[in-house]
């Protein structure tokens, strides 16, 4: 393998870079170099692998990129934090470990776009299954036609032992919201404990998963502190990168092809500056166009969300956990024994629901959690309390990333535009709404001391939105800045996930998402990962599956076995 040169380069080392150098160096034949501009994750770092450690990197330049939007105008001009991992696993490194795939309906909404049939659910379920193994509470596999059992990613499902989950399900069911077995499974609306990608006491990342089990394959490389800095090309076919080497060595690398793994800020922002983009842009920046593609950086869409904070009558919290002098014994039963309170993520069940008649399926994710307390580790009580993490999925807000400066190093702009759409306030306020209405339901009596935040003197809708305006954080789920499609936006070719354009330069992350999907976007990034290295290697995709999935007003199954119709479209001409 030559020093220089690689029959591909791929640009980031996060979740999809991972997938991506596992399934493409499985061919010996094939050379692959990684470059990560962030740092190993090593295997002592407790605050990478620990699960219950999830705050401590968020917000740490050790560890989390630190992106910050421009003044959000509908936000009371705030600029909002957006936390992405600055690590080896990229942001599987430092997330949630919540593991959800989006409704199937997401993806028969991508199927629905031209050129993207092959994109629909029963498309892309065979690469969800090949990816995961979902483990039983016994521990033992448990494969059906809907999920996985011999894939890199091993979930486990949230225990949600402690008496106040208890509780949050029998209010939703006392609000009329339904339970389900299984929300990656056959039926996502309702509500249950929820996959993690947490095995054994430890997060497993996507680095964990994919890339430590073939590390030592001769054919692949990997560099940390490796920041890309240019795709170089020759007319337009990308033939290398520059990159500098702990932030000072410049290099060069020739590659056969370049694949942009860094997610949805940087691969806009990279191809930006290699070139691509609209010509406007690259102009007022300096940048020499090599092609036109006014679609790079468009189309940015996110999940907001709020914590809707309540105080517990009853001491059955995990908050004496959190307290400085028991954390030594936590860290002693994790570190010898991968038990106790820092065993688990602590987001161990929630569900999805719809906050109105007139959507087709569940526009609310709720995420519930033992503890009153915020990402950065700020409580609004001393004693116990719970909470609900609560916002629309499906805002049709759009915002961009465009460079400021030819200089890598300088962050891009990013503007989000939340709350700029009527639909997305009005959703905003029925969200709220709901997640009280859950919350103050007769199995929460014993525990329900009141509500904390925003409390009860937010109550009308406008009330409602200068809180969130306030108040609300991103969920973390930057996407579809570089969607696959065949309009005049498009940036990515979904057949091949080359670059509209150009030869030799691929784009393969959470940016060539068409639409975000009803959840967390790790799951789905990886599909699209596991998918794409089929494509790029030239494999015979997985056949589509075969199997139905529940319809949302009736029960029905949308898709019935051998219907092959396009279950988007046809539902939006048949609700």
């Amino acid at each position: 393998m030559s020093a220089d040169r690689y029959d591909v380069v791929i640009v980031g080392g996060g979740s999809a870079g991972c997938a991506l150098a596992n399934r493409l160096s499985a061919d010996p034949g094939t050379s692959v170099l990684v470059l990560e501009a962030g740092r190993s994750d090593h295997r002592i770092d407790p605050f990478i692998h620990m699960p219950a450690a999830l705050p401590i990197p968020i917000g740490n330049r050790l560890y989390d990129w630190k992106y910050e939007t421009d003044p959000e105008p509908h936000m009371n001009g705030r600029r909002v934090s957006h936390a992405r991992g600055k690590i080896l696993g990229g942001s599987s490194s430092i997330n949630g470990m919540i593991f959800q795939r989006g409704n199937p309906l997401d993806y028969e909404r991508w199927g629905a776009d031209p050129g993207m049939k092959e994109w629909d659910y029963l498309h892309c379920l065979p690469y969800f299954k090949r990816m995961e193994t979902r483990l039983l509470d016994n521990g033992t596999p448990a494969p059906d036609d809907w999920r996985g059992g011999d894939g890199p990613l091993v979930l486990e499902r949230g225990p949600a032992t402690n008496p106040l989950f208890g509780a949050f399900f029998q209010a939703a069911q006392e609000a009329g919201y339904p339970l389900t077995d299984d929300v990656n499974g056959y039926r996502q609306e309702g509500f249950a404990r929820f996959d993690r990608n947490v095995h054994r006491g430890r997060r497993l990342s996507a680095a964990r998963a994919y890339l430590h089990p073939v590390r030592d394959r001769k054919n692949l490389r990997v560099e940390t502190m490796a920041t890309a800095t240019k795709v170089r090309f020759r007319g337009k076919r990308a033939v290398g990168v520059d990159y500098l080497r702990g932030g000072r060595l410049r290099r060069t690398v020739d590659a056969g092809q370049v694949i942009l793994c860094g997610g949805a800020i940087n691969s806009p922002q990279l191809l930006q500056l290699s070139g691509v983009g609209d010509e406007s842009l690259l102009r007022q920046q300096g940048v020499d166009l090599v092609h036109h593609l006014p679609g790079v950086g468009e189309n940015l869409q996110d999940h907001l969300e709020v914590y809707i904070q309540y105080a517990s009558k009853q001491p059955v919290s995990i908050a004496p956990g959190l307290r400085w002098r028991a954390r030594p014994g936590i860290a002693y039963q994790w570190l010898f024994h991968r038990r106790g309170l820092g065993a688990t993520n602590h987001f161990e069940g929630g569900g999805f629901a719809r906050s109105n008649d007139e959507v087709d399926y569940p526009n609310l994710m709720f995420h519930f959690l033992p503890v009153a307390i915020r990402y950065d580790g700020t409580a609004p009580t001393e004693g116990h309390g719970y909470q609900v993490h609560i916002g629309p999925m499906y805002a049709d807000t759009r915002g961009w990333v465009r460079i400021r400066s030819r200089d890598p190093k300088v962050h891009p702009s990013i503007q989000f535009n939340y709350l700029s759409t009527p639909t997305d306030k009005k959703e905003w306020v029925e969200a709220v709404r709901v997640a009280r209405h859950i919350l103050n339901q007769p199995a929460f009596t014993q525990y329900n001391a009141g509500e904390l935040s925003p409390g009860p003197t937010v109550e009308t809708d406008e009330e409602i939105l200068d809180w969130v305006r306030a108040d609300a954080e991103t969920a973390l789920h930057p996407s579809c800045t570089a969607k696959m499609g065949v309009d005049d936006m498009a940036v990515v070719d979904p057949t091949t996930m080359g670059v509209h354009g150009t030869q030799g330069l691929r784009v393969v992350d959470a940016s060539v998402f068409p639409y975000v999907p009803n959840g967390n976007i790790y799951a789905p990034v990886m599909m699209v990962a596991e998918k794409a290295a089929d494509l790029i290697a030239g494999n015979t995709p997985l056949p589509p599956a075969d199997v139905p999935y529940y319809r949302y007003r009736d029960g029905t199954p949308l898709h019935p076995p051998g219907d092959r119709r396009n279950a988007f479209a046809d539902h939006e001409e048949n609700p």
